[in-house]
């Protein structure tokens, strides 16, 4: 079966149109097939409800408030009963005619699938920020993918087992999925213009963005290794405040300066105080992977 998770937010005009067009699209497949729709706290006067589509093969979860994508995408997974799992938006960017590609590869051994945009129908600070993420994670975390921010994907129910959704991480399943050992791909997709309402990508997301992506390189590159992140700081910040510190014994016990006058000994205490910290900090993570190896 083929579960279509569709998370969305004030999209009250999108979806009808949308669930049209699946219909029209999936009656054509010889699988099994149904439609989650997940409501993420639309406000009011923006809510599906269920408008006359709610059936067997199309399912409706509504959550109280506004959780954010990942809750909605955990929502819908939580629901979904199918062994080939589809993600798409539902705002009528990503097109159900794609839908082929994503099942046809899937169908050729792959186990994961993502989209990349062509013709991207966003704004310029979009595109920009997209670009300065797929070079930062082809250059230091190796990434396969070309448009990583595509919400149009496809995979085997499998690649979830080593994945927990939770707040912004959804932005980089395509990664842990490519990390554990599964034959990924991508497909060209196309990306239509929005018609109703506007976009929820604004500077501040731009902003939290960001932050997602060095956590991403972190939890990927240090994860089990965290002395080998903090150690590199730490063993940086103890080093200058090593050398400010011999100089300035130098001076005091050869030219007989008097340190009072040199505000610079409390950076040099200050810098070898935190680095000491942080490796310590490296440590007990250390600690903390190791206890965990060896409960597990």
């Amino acid at each position: 079966m083929i579960s279509i998770i569709i998370p969305f937010y004030n999209e009250s005009e999108s979806i009808p149109v949308l669930i049209n067009r699946l219909i029209d699209t999936l009656e054509n497949q010889k699988e099994k097939w149904e439609i989650i729709l997940v409501d993420d706290g639309s406000i009011k006067g923006y809510e599906l409800g269920v408008m006359g589509y709610e059936d067997k093969n199309i399912k409706i979860i509504k959550h109280r408030k506004r959780l954010g994508k990942g809750d909605a995408l955990k929502s819908g997974i939580e629901n979904s009963i199918g062994d080939k799992i589809i993600f798409m938006d539902g705002d009528l960017q990503d097109d159900p005619v794609d839908l082929k590609k994503f099942i046809g590869k899937i169908d050729e051994g792959y186990d994961f699938v993502n989209g990349i945009r062509e013709k991207r129908n966003d704004n310029l600070l979009v595109k920009f920020y997209s670009k300065i993420v797929a070079w930062f994670l082809k250059t230091f975390l190796g990434s396969p993918y070309t448009d990583i921010n595509c919400g149009y994907k496809g995979f085997k129910k499998e690649v979830l087992k080593d994945f927990i959704f939770y707040g912004n991480n959804f932005r980089f399943f395509p990664l842990a999925v490519f990390y554990n050992g599964f034959k990924v791909t991508e497909i060209n997709v196309k990306n239509n213009m929005r018609k109703f309402g506007k976009s929820k990508f604004g500077p501040g997301k731009l902003f939290t963005g960001l932050l997602d992506t060095l956590t991403a390189y972190f939890l990927f590159k240090f994860s089990e290794k965290p002395l080998h992140f903090f150690g590199i700081f730490g063993g940086m910040s103890f080093f200058f405040g090593f050398l400010i510190l011999g100089y300035l014994a130098i001076e005091r016990i050869f030219y007989r300066v008097m340190l009072y006058r040199r505000p610079i000994l409390f950076l040099g205490m200050l810098l070898v105080i935190v680095g000491i910290q942080v490796v310590m900090t490296g440590i007990i993570g250390e600690l903390i992977v190791f206890l965990n190896k060896k409960t597990k």
